[in-house]
C-alpha cells in the first residue's frame, strides 16, 4: 500500500517501511508522529479512500541540511554580501498507513566463504612469477651498464642535431 501525504509544504509519496526527510518536526528521536493530511492512497493500480486515512510514523533523527551560501555582489559599487544556511530536517520512517503495518525485511543471505582448493592454486602460480623475476636479477648488472652507455649517447645526439630556423 503506498499513500501520498502532506507535510511542510511539500508532497512525498510513502508506504510502509520508507524514510522520508521533511522539514523539521517537533519530537525527539523515537516519538512517534501522525501525517494526517493524506492526498491519496492506494494499492498497485487501485485508490481508496483517504477519508478519516492516517500515517505514523518514527522518528529516526533531527538532522541539518547541507550549508547553502548566498552571495550578493552588484560590480563597481562596492556592494558584497555574503550568507550562508542549513535547513533543519527530520528523519522518519513510515511505520503504517492506516491500518497496514510494516512488515520486517528480510535479511540478505551470507556469501560463502572461498573454498579452500581456489587458494591453492593461486600459491602454486606464485613460484612461476620467482623464476621469472630470478633471469632479470642476474642480468641486472648488464642493465645498468646500457642505462649508463644510454645517457651520453643522449645527450650528444641532442648537441648535435641543427636546430630548424622559421
Amino acid at each position: 500500500m503506498f499513500a501520498v501525504v502532506r507535510t511542510g509544504g511539500k508532497q512525498y509519496r510513502v508506504a510502509p517501511g520508507d524514510k522520508i526527510v521533511v522539514e523539521k518536526m517537533d519530537g525527539n528521536a523515537g516519538d512517534t508522529v501522525t501525517l494526517g493530511d493524506v492526498l491519496l492512497a492506494g494499492e498497485g493500480s487501485e485508490l481508496k479512500k483517504t477519508d478519516g486515512l492516517t500515517v505514523a510514523a518514527e522518528i529516526i533523527a533531527q538532522a541539518k541540511g547541507e550549508k547553502v551560501t548566498v552571495f550578493k555582489k552588484r560590480r563597481r559599487h562596492n556592494y558584497r554580501r555574503k550568507k550562508g544556511h542549513r535547513q533543519q530536517h527530520t528523519i522518519l520512517r513510515i511505520t503504517a498507513i492506516g491500518d497496514q503495518k510494516a512488515q520486517p525485511k528480510a535479511k540478505p543471505a551470507k556469501a560463502e566463504a572461498p573454498k579452500p582448493e581456489t587458494a591453492a592454486p593461486a600459491k602454486a602460480a606464485k613460484p612461476a612469477a620467482e623464476e621469472k623475476a630470478a633471469p632479470a636479477k642476474a642480468g641486472k648488472p648488464a642493465a645498468k651498464a646500457s642505462t649508463k652507455n644510454a645517457a651520453p649517447a643522449k645527450a650528444a645526439a641532442k648537441k648535435s642535431a641543427p636546430k630548424a630556423k622559421k
